[in-house]
């Protein structure tokens, strides 16, 4: 009984979660700027709008180039950090795993009023520099989660073996630690650039002037007939981002297979 109410319950909380995103690309093909049933008929006239569109292409460029850096930037800070807690012991390890991982359990809006307060403080000006700092910050704790299960599935045997034929602490690194965690890698960087790429509350805090897509995407919901428009750049960029989550969650798996990791659990 409690096994059927469970299932139950599972099933409208799925149907609850995911109904808005079947939802969205039967809009962006309906021919009607209405976005309500009974549906007037098939079009694509509204992805035709998103080619025609400087502020939106201004946006998603300023939004590519904050994304790619952030991954990069996050992907390189947890490198380092899950190497540091994988590897070795130091004084205060945990306060201090902690206090990076911080940023995954605070609300994004106190992170963004923080960093707005501090920013202008400092005499910063708001700008594309500014919210890749701001998203850094919070794809970094997820860059680390992933990398620490990469870094944790190798067999310090081999960095010994590496050592003993003379290679030195650099070069082992180089030449074995990295190739063995490159799936973890890339998995980490593609988690990044999806993030980035996503998330409002901090770039509506800290872009200034500078346009990027979340931040765009909200103003045009104040214009009823550019609301059809929007939908089909949300269908873009919901395929995008499942395509991402797939590829990272290959490369994860990959990366856990090859060092002859067990499987705890992935995104997908």
């Amino acid at each position: 009984m409690k096994a059927g109410w469970f299932r139950g319950y599972t099933l409208v909380y799925l149907v609850f979660l995911y109904a808005p995103i079947v939802l969205l690309p039967i809009f962006a093909f309906n021919d009607s700027a209405v976005v309500a049933f009974p549906l007037a008929g098939f079009t694509t006239k509204w992805f035709d709008g998103l080619w025609n569109n400087p502020p939106l292409h201004q946006a998603v460029k300023n939004s590519l180039i904050i994304a790619v850096s952030v991954s990069i930037l996050a992907t390189t800070l947890g490198i380092f950090t899950a190497r540091a807690t994988t590897r070795y012991n130091f004084p205060f390890k945990g306060g201090i795993v902690g206090l990076i991982m911080m940023p995954l359990v605070l609300p994004e809006i106190i992170l963004a009023i923080s960093l707005l307060v501090v920013l202008l403080g400092l005499g910063v000006k708001l700008s594309i520099f500014t919210v890749i700092l701001g998203h850094t910050l919070v794809c970094t704790p997820f860059s680390i989660a992933i990398l620490t299960s990469a870094f944790q599935t190798l067999d310090k045997s081999m960095e010994e073996a590496a050592m003993d034929l003379g290679e030195t602490p650099a070069s082992t690194f180089r030449l074995i630690v990295l190739p063995l965690v490159m799936p973890g890698i890339i998995s980490s960087m593609l988690i990044a650039f999806t993030i980035s790429l996503d998330e409002f509350i901090i770039s509506f805090f800290i872009a200034g002037t500078e346009p990027v897509l979340p931040v765009y995407i909200f103003s045009q919901f104040r214009f009823p007939q550019a609301v059809p428009v929007i939908l089909a750049l949300g269908t873009i960029l919901v395929l995008l981002s499942i395509t991402l989550l797939a590829i990272a969650e290959y490369f994860r798996r990959r990366g856990i297979a090859k060092t002859g990791g067990k499987d705890t659990g992935g995104f997908l």
